[in-house]
This record gives structure tokens, C-alpha cells and sequence, in this order.
């Protein structure tokens, strides 16, 4: 990381900057935000819905001010937030912040923001480089930054619950399933296995005190929707509902059997 410059406080305090202010504080000087360009607008999304997803996350935040002191002022792309965070500048830093770094990227002004907040507490920084091999820098006080590549995954002890592969911070399919898995286990479920499971016992249960198998009925009718639909046929509803109201299990299994091989929904009826 370069050397910080050593210069006289400036002139500028966060608490005259108005909220939704474009500029950032470094020691009072101001610090023009520029836009996010089309290549990392979608990925500070991506990223931003995985860490607010995390089940230890209260809130998490894109471009959220935070202001540890007056001459200090900084919009980390994504941060996590205090859970009660009201109106006008964050009192001290975020814990975990994300940056993206582009092509046109100011390093210098980066490492500055680096270094603001990690000397100020922040206790993880990621570095989401865009250009050339994706990847991601990882900042922590006191340690050598290091790099986490595609597969391999970043852990933030104490903020996140869940350690995220890099690839979900800029990769939408994965930041679906990073956000899917937080979201569930967010709910109680490891994962969409587990709900499948519960609704299975769900429905043995309800079999069992009503005493007629009825988990085992529906299992059968989803059985016979889903053969019919894979081969393209389609019963009309008064059939539909007869399926719907089955209460025989040996005659929805027998109409599973005839749906495998029957030409035509007609040929079904007619059997049944």
C-alpha cells in the first residue's frame, strides 16, 4: 500500500455536508465521487444483496455515508449498517465494507479510503478488482493484504454468518444462490433440501392422523401430474379434478403406470 500523504487538515466538515453530498472527507479535504460505470453497477448490486442476506447482518447498505470523526467522511459501494441507522451521516465505520475497482480506478485515493477506514475500525475491506482476472483483495489491521479468486471463498468472523465464494460479489447466477442460502438460513432451513424434506413429512404426518395415507395420495397425484406434463399431455379439468380427488392409492398408481405409454389423455380417461 503506498505511503499516506502527510498534509494540514482542510477546511471541510462532514457535518456541513449536506446528506446525498458527492463528495467524501479525507482529513477535511473533499474527494469527488464519481458514478459507477455500466461494468460494476450490476456487480455492487450483486454484492450488496448477498451481505445484507447474511443471517447475522441487521441492515447493509450501497454507498451508505459514514462519518468516525468531522474531518472524515466515506461511502463505501457496500457496507453493513447499523441495524437502527436514522437520518443523516453513520457515526463510525462500517465493519465490513466492499469497494469495486474498475478500469479508470484512482488507486491512490483508493488505498487512502482503505486506510481511513481500517485505522478508524473497520475490521474487513474487500477489494472487488473488475478489471483484468476478477478477484478479490482482502484488507484486515495489522495483516498483509491478500487475494481470493474465483472459488475460493471469503470469510468475514463476527460479521457474516456465512462465507461467500468471490464470485457471488460480481457473478449474478452465483450471488443468486449466495442470497437463496442466507435467505433460508436466515428462515431456519439449510437449504432448499430442507424444505423439500419438511414438506414431505408434512404431508406423511398429515397421512398418519388422518388415517388414510393422505401423504402418500399426493405424492401419487404430483406423480401422475408430473408424468402427464412430461409427455405433453394435458387432461381437461373435469379429469383434473378427478385426479385432485382420487382417494385410492392403487388406482393412481395404476393410472401412473397407463400415463407412461397412452397416446392421447383420452385413452386415460377412457381406462378409468
Amino acid at each position: 500500500m503506498p505511503a499516506r500523504r502527510i498534509e494540514a487538515p482542510g477546511p471541510f466538515r462532514a457535518s456541513a455536508l449536506p446528506t446525498k453530498s458527492e463528495y467524501e472527507l479525507h482529513n477535511g479535504h473533499p474527494i469527488r465521487v464519481s458514478p459507477t460505470g455500466g461494468r460494476g453497477a450490476g456487480p455492487v448490486l450483486d454484492g450488496g444483496r448477498v451481505i445484507a442476506a447474511d443471517p447475522a447482518v441487521a441492515r447493509a447498505g450501497v454507498d451508505a455515508g459514514f462519518a468516525p470523526d468531522d474531518l472524515t467522511l466515506r461511502a463505501p459501494d457496500v457496507s453493513v449498517i447499523p441495524a437502527d441507522a436514522g437520518p443523516g451521516w453513520i457515526r463510525g465505520v462500517p465493519p465490513l465494507a466492499l469497494e469495486y475497482a474498475d478500469r479508470g480506478q484512482d488507486e491512490e485515493k483508493l488505498q487512502e479510503k482503505v486506510a481511513d477506514l481500517l485505522a478508524r475500525g473497520t475490521r474487513y475491506l474487500w477489494v472487488v478488482r473488475l478489471l483484468g482476472p476478477r478477484r478479490v483483495e482482502v484488507h484486515e489491521p495489522g495483516k498483509a493484504v491478500r487475494t481470493v479468486g474465483p472459488g475460493e471463498e471469503l470469510t468475514a468472523p463476527g460479521v457474516l454468518a456465512n462465507p461467500i465464494l468471490a464470485e457471488a460479489l460480481w457473478d449474478p447466477g452465483a450471488a443468486d444462490k449466495a442470497t437463496l442460502r442466507n435467505l433460508l438460513n436466515r428462515f431456519g432451513y439449510r437449504d432448499v433440501d430442507a424444505i423439500r424434506e419438511e414438506g414431505r413429512e408434512e404431508g406423511r404426518e398429515e397421512g398418519r392422523e388422518a388415517g388414510r395415507g393422505e401423504g402418500q395420495l399426493a405424492g401419487l397425484r404430483e406423480g401422475l401430474r408430473a408424468v402427464l406434463t412430461a409427455r405433453g399431455l394435458v387432461p381437461d379439468d373435469a379429469f383434473a379434478a378427478r385426479i385432485a380427488a382420487e382417494p385410492d392409492a392403487a388406482t393412481l398408481a395404476a393410472w401412473i403406470t397407463r400415463a407412461a405409454v397412452v397416446a392421447r389423455v383420452a385413452e386415460l380417461e377412457r381406462d378409468a
